[in-house]
């Protein structure tokens, strides 16, 4: 068994009411990770990934958002990208 690995993830945005993380590792919208307000207009999210590659989103108010931060991208079915992180 693989041992879990911290990953934090952070969104900014402001005017938002509510964001998820979503991803490979919700089942996408089946099982969003809310995502928490922190001073700034920024939100963060901490999960246990497994080492490899993982895709993610975020839901902003109930619309895809992506993240500007996150370099590495891989085209989805949807006609956009998802976010890719790799965990150690």
């Amino acid at each position: 068994m693989k041992t879990q690995k911290h990953q934090t993830f952070r969104c900014t945005a402001p005017e938002a009411t509510s964001v998820l993380l979503v991803g490979d590792f919700t089942n996408w919208q089946q099982l969003p990770i809310p995502m928490h307000r922190r001073d700034g207009g920024a939100w963060m999210a901490t999960v246990d990934l497994t080492p490899g590659e993982h895709y993610y989103r975020f839901m902003v108010d109930g619309e895809w958002r992506d993240d500007p931060e996150c370099t590495e991208r891989a085209p989805n079915p949807y006609g956009s990208e998802d976010m890719v992180t790799h965990v150690a």
